[in-house]
């Protein structure tokens, strides 16, 4: 009966170890994911007046947020990623080395200036995005400007740089988030 016993209690010990040794806790410390995201948000900080305005976009929401933005008025923007209640860009700021954001105008004319600092600045010197300034020259420029943001995990290469209307591109990688906001005046 003893051998019985012991033999029960090796297999428990063997389970729990397996069961343990094959936790997530030893992956990639970045396991953000489009689940990890439920909302992006924009605070538009006017540089001149200092009134801030938040623009909430909820991922897989049939309506966008609709950004008001003078023609000619600078702002300073900070992205702000949310899982429900959590603030999740600070994971993005813990694996700043695997995120980049790319800024893409459509319809409007508007030019971006990376300002992070060190906190989301990627050891190739490349700024992540999450603070910007925005040089509004014409908000409106077709029919339905907007703001695709995207958030891009993993890519072989960023380059912070003009690319069609879209400041920022990447080679490789998957996008971790995008949010489309309308833009008006």
């Amino acid at each position: 009966m003893t051998s019985i016993k012991n033999f029960k209690y090796i297999v428990f010990i063997f389970l729990a170890v397996i069961s343990i040794s094959c936790s997530r806790a030893d992956e990639d410390a970045d396991v953000l994911s489009q689940e990890d995201i439920s909302n992006i948000i924009l605070n538009v900080k006017n540089d001149a007046s200092g009134i801030s305005q938040t623009y909430n976009y909820t991922l897989n929401s049939a309506t966008n947020p609709v950004i008001k933005l003078t023609d000619g008025a600078n702002y300073t923007v900070t992205a702000i990623f949310k899982n429900g209640n959590e603030d999740e860009t600070e994971s993005i700021k813990a694996a700043k080395d695997e995120h980049f954001l790319i800024y893409d105008f459509q319809g409007s004319q508007i030019n971006v200036t990376r300002e992070d600092d060190e906190s989301s600045t990627r050891s190739d010197g490349k700024k992540v995005g999450l603070i910007t300034k925005w040089n509004v020259v014409k908000a409106q420029n077709s029919v339905s400007p907007s703001l695709i943001l995207t958030l891009i995990h993993d890519a072989t290469s960023v380059n912070e740089s003009l690319n069609g209307s879209a400041f920022g591109s990447v080679e490789g990688g998957e996008t971790d988030a995008m949010a489309t906001f309308s833009i008006s005046n």
